[in-house]
């Protein structure tokens, strides 16, 4: 994994996050306006047409792009996000969210996060995903809550 350095704001919001680490996510790489998380399909993950539930697929994303907004160093929020799900991921893959700054400007960004089942550069995409950032304007610190 490469990041922005060893005490990464990006690393420093990950190690607290308690949802990302029980779907089993990793992070791959990390750096200005930018990350890549992938995920394992568990059993536990998929729906009743044994396809990954289309939740977890927008969670894996929305990680990715929590990641890539919070490595400027300040505390940024996801303001909206929308995702199109393209193809069924199903148990055993690995999927992998990509996210890049597309527009960063004053407390507003604009990222794209693509999913991609298997090969992180010419898997299958199974979901596209646009978040909208708002930053709260000040320093990520340890051990201080985001709303505090």
């Amino acid at each position: 994994m490469t990041d922005t350095g060893p005490t990464s704001p990006a690393l420093t919001m990950w190690a607290a996050d308690r949802a990302s680490a029980a779907l089993g996510m990793v992070v791959d790489d990390v750096g200005p306006g930018r990350a890549r998380v992938s995920m394992v399909v568990r059993p536990d993950m998929v729906n009743g047409y044994d396809i990954c539930h289309g939740g977890l697929v927008a969670s894996l994303a929305d990680s990715a792009f929590g990641l890539a907004c919070n490595s400027h160093g300040t505390v940024t929020v996801a303001a909206s996000f929308t995702i199109d799900l393209l193809a069924p991921s199903r148990l055993g893959q690995t999927l992998h969210a990509e996210a890049r700054e597309v527009f960063l400007r004053g407390r507003s960004g604009l990222y794209d996060v693509t999913v991609r089942a298997d090969d992180p550069e010419a898997g299958e995409v199974v979901a596209e995903f646009r978040g909208r950032s708002r930053s709260l304007g000040r320093p990520i610190e340890p051990d201080r809550p985001a709303d505090g």
